[in-house]
């Protein structure tokens, strides 16, 4: 692929964000998207901090004890998808996220269980999207680049093309050039055990 870089106002620009939380939270025994969490859920938090942000419109794709979740949804402006092929892996519900999207500029790619998420930092993505004319803005933890991660819409049909369990920073990866990175070292902290739940009790 060949990528050109522009560079856009802000103000001009249009970035979706997609919250996936289609998983069956398998090693957490629960639906981990229900897990107590500021008042709240660990869902409601994400979603709270979308809306927070500049990103319209806010997806959130659903699978997994969908009917059970979906009562976390209760803010209208929120675009709820099902993903009826989540047990396939996370790319599907990338595609069914993607493939929900009318016209945007890009798109941001979340994740439902990474507490420390803010509105702050999704807009440190869409600001150094424009200020950088970089197609792919990854976030930065751990020795390595993940979401959420901010597209392009260039890359919109390799999302949706993405293989099973293969996540978007399989796309991160193949384009490292095109790739420009933000720090959120809080990002490694993502709540998959009882045990992850618990140490992330313990520091609030």
């Amino acid at each position: 692929m060949t990528v050109t870089n522009s560079k856009v106002e802000t103000a001009e620009l249009n970035v979706a964000i997609i919250i996936l939380a289609a998983g069956a939270s398998s090693r957490m025994g629960k639906p981990k998207q229900l897990l107590p969490y500021q008042g709240g859920s660990l869902l409601k938090h994400t979603i709270e901090s979308a809306l927070a942000s500049v990103c319209k419109p806010v997806v959130v794709v659903l699978g997994a004890n969908a009917q059970q979740i979906r009562s976390e949804v209760t803010q209208p402006s929120v675009q709820v998808v099902e993903n009826p092929q989540w047990n396939l892996g996370m790319s599907t519900s990338i595609r069914s996220g993607i493939l929900s999207l009318s016209t945007v500029d890009a798109a941001v790619i979340a994740v439902c269980d990474q507490p420390f998420l803010s509105s702050e930092i999704i807009n440190l993505l869409v600001e150094t999207y424009h200020s950088t004319g970089k197609p792919i803005i990854a976030s930065q933890y751990a020795e390595t680049l993940g979401v959420p991660a901010l597209f392009s819409h260039i890359f919109f049909s390799e999302l949706a093309a993405l293989e099973e369990t293969v996540g978007a920073k399989h796309l991160i990866n193949r384009y490292l050039n095109e790739v420009f990175c933000v720090p959120f070292p809080l990002g490694a902290v993502d709540i998959d055990t009882p045990k992850d739940y618990e140490q992330l009790q313990a520091t609030i």
